[in-house]
């Protein structure tokens, strides 16, 4: 299978195109961390976009169980179809359903599987999906029938780092944290959202996105989508770039989403601007 170098839609650092690598060769889940913002959820799109393989999406709840994922038995339409004679209830198959990794399972085809947010649920989560991961097969316990995977399917987990993962299951990723994009890499995603950009706005966004982001106290920083959704709102406005700094941050509700944050940034960068004044 060739290399993994990102599309012309997703930039990805020489390190995270490795990982990748790394977990195809090895037939292991690809475990991503990093900041909101830093393109996790994306990144198995872009794998099944660059490998030409259909996708399957898992969004996981704090009601999910590892169950869902692999089938779901419906004993409620069932039970209706047994008080009201519709259908033949006691072929148990018609009410069973496969999960997103039960389809990929299921597929003769190599399918990209996201389990995405795998921290939103409880602890046993990941530990319940153990076996199936290792082996890359489960059994219906309603129907005795066995599912084994034809194809391994390229399995990458995404998680914002809100609870610890078990040990057990660690050891079975391949594991990579996402760093915030450098200047030089956040001007390639820029441009592939902007691309007729006037390079001067371009220059100036980045200059105040990223003096924002070293603004001490911030609960939530700006992430690369807010930057991408600010730069937008910019060009809307015809904002003249060598006044966003001293402008205070326009449109700074785009960037900032806690009271808290533009409270602080704005009294940073309005300190900023009349040390300049006096100077």
């Amino acid at each position: 299978m060739q290399s993994f170098t990102g599309t012309s839609e997703y930039i990805v650092s020489p390190e995270l195109a490795r990982a990748v690598d790394v977990a195809v060769a090895l037939g292991r889940p690809l475990l991503v961390k990093g900041e909101p913002g830093t393109g996790k959820t994306l990144l198995a799109r872009d794998i099944a976009r660059f490998f030409n393989t259909p996708l399957e999406r898992w969004h996981v709840k704090s009601t999910t169980k590892a169950v869902d994922g692999l089938y779901q038995y419906d004993a409620v339409r069932r039970l209706h179809d047994s008080r009201f004679g519709d259908g033949e209830v006691r072929d148990i198959g018609r009410y069973i359903t496969l999960g997103p990794l039960g389809r990929a399972f299921a597929r003769d085809e190599r399918l990209v599987v996201l389990i995405d947010e795998i921290d939103k649920a409880d602890l046993e989560f990941p530990n319940d999906l153990l076996h199936e991961l290792d082996t890359m097969s489960f059994t219906i316990p309603e129907t005795g029938a066995t599912v084994t995977a034809r194809q391994r399917p390229i399995v990458i987990i995404t998680s914002n780092n809100e609870k610890e993962l078990p040990d057990a299951f660690l050891r079975r990723c391949v594991f990579h944290w996402i760093d915030f994009p450098d200047r030089a890499l956040m001007t390639r995603i820029v441009r592939v959202h902007h691309p007729d950009a006037e390079e001067r706005l371009l220059a100036g966004a980045l200059e105040a996105f990223y003096a924002l982001r070293s603004v001490d106290g911030l609960r939530k920083p700006p992430s690369t989508s807010e930057l991408i959704d600010w730069i937008s709102a910019l060009r809307h406005s015809g904002m003249d770039p060598a006044k966003l700094l001293g402008a205070g941050l326009p449109f700074i509700g785009t960037l900032l989403k806690k009271e808290q944050d533009i409270d602080t940034a704005q009294r940073r960068f309005n300190a900023t601007t009349a040390r300049a004044g006096r100077s």
